[in-house]
């Protein structure tokens, strides 16, 4: 599924309250390839709406039609949210902040482990967040105010 620019509120790339740690913990999440596009997207040495030969341009090792697939996969998977334009022009691309990119691949990760393991895995949750230490609970409290100033839902 391509997104569309419209469709993406709040799309640019920002880096969240964790900042490097938290582009670096978004990486590990995608393969190899797919890291090394977005570390150049998100470390902003592209510029901010961007085509594939600007990424490419940083990968000259690599066939065109290589980086330009990782890109399209990319889009796919919502880290990159595609401006549609003349075929002539090619796509524009931007990029989505790494920490809702977190925020989407952990509340995917969540759902799967209660469809995987049921009620076990929200009584797994539940221990754990009574865990917590007084400084993890006041960032996860800034988390859900600023999910919820911004309009996003996990």
């Amino acid at each position: 599924m391509l997104l569309s620019a419209a469709s993406m509120p709040g799309r640019s790339a920002r880096v969240g309250s964790e900042g490097e740690q938290g582009i670096e913990r978004a990486l590990r999440l995608l393969g190899p390839l797919e890291a090394r596009v977005m570390r150049i997207v998100w470390s902003r040495t592209a510029p901010e709406a961007f085509v594939v030969r600007d990424i490419h341009a940083q990968m000259l090792e690599l066939a065109y039609t290589t980086v330009m697939t990782t890109v399209v996969r990319l889009a796919e998977k919502g880290l990159l949210v595609v401006e549609e334009r003349p075929r002539r022009i090619g796509h524009r691309y931007t990029a989505i902040a790494p920490d809702r990119y977190l925020a989407a691949a952990s509340a995917r990760d969540a759902d799967e482990a209660i469809e995987r393991y049921g009620d076990v895995a929200l009584a797994t949750f539940a221990a754990k967040l009574e865990r917590l230490t007084h400084e993890q609970r006041r960032r996860l409290g800034e988390l859900e105010r600023y999910q919820t100033a911004s309009g996003e839902t996990m």
